[in-house]
């Protein structure tokens, strides 16, 4: 049991910081979004700068209300993951231009790299019974009923967050952040291949 605790710990600290880096340091400087709860706290933060790990934090609040009448251990299991991601995005935030000025790579080149970093990170937790309380969260949450693969339904819905910022963004930015949606689909997918639908999250 010690075992799988420090376990969750040490993929709950890596997949924080793998989803940190690639927001603060892909995506913002270049106002890129991604999908899911992190792209809402993207939306938000171009349009009144409100700092990414506090909007997240306050727009899981709904989604935990949601899940609480279904499945608390979900919740137990997912907030670790939700404050400790929030807050490391938060944290990195202040160095996010210096990275931008110092590594010189295209925009397409950091379109996959955030997104695959941020999708990495999030399939670390699920892979390890954690998410950052997110749309993730209730993608785990659906695929006890849906037939699909978890990093499938984020994909998806991915897709429909971006759809619905498109109005807020210029093209050449829209299209940057469908690349980054798919490179974080994929990876997510990669990390929960053959996972069983019940594998993290079981009522106790």
């Amino acid at each position: 049991m010690g075992l799988l605790s420090w376990r969750r710990w040490a993929a709950i600290i890596l997949g924080s910081l793998l989803i940190s880096v690639g927001i603060n340091f892909f995506l913002v400087p270049l106002m890129i979004l991604d999908g899911g709860l992190i792209g809402i706290a993207l939306i938000v933060n171009y349009l009144l700068h409100v700092q990414i790990g506090l909007t997240m934090l306050l727009c899981s609040i709904p989604i935990f209300a949601l899940v609480w009448f279904q499945s608390r251990s979900m919740i137990y299991q997912s907030i670790n993951g939700l404050l400790l991601s929030s807050y490391v995005i938060d944290l990195l935030s202040p160095y996010r231009f210096h990275f931008l000025y110092y590594i010189e790579w295209t925009p397409f080149t950091r379109a996959v790299i955030g997104g695959f970093c941020i999708g990495t990170g999030i399939g670390i937790m699920l892979r390890n019974g954690s998410t950052t309380g997110g749309t993730d969260l209730l993608a785990h949450f659906l695929s006890r009923y849906i037939p699909l693969n978890v990093g499938v339904i984020i994909f998806v819905t991915d897709f429909i967050i971006i759809g619905t910022g498109a109005i807020l963004l210029p093209e050449n930015t829209f299209v940057l952040s469908l690349i980054t949606v798919a490179a974080g689909g994929v990876a997510t997918s990669l990390c929960t291949w053959n996972l069983p639908h019940n594998h993290q999250f079981k009522h106790h």
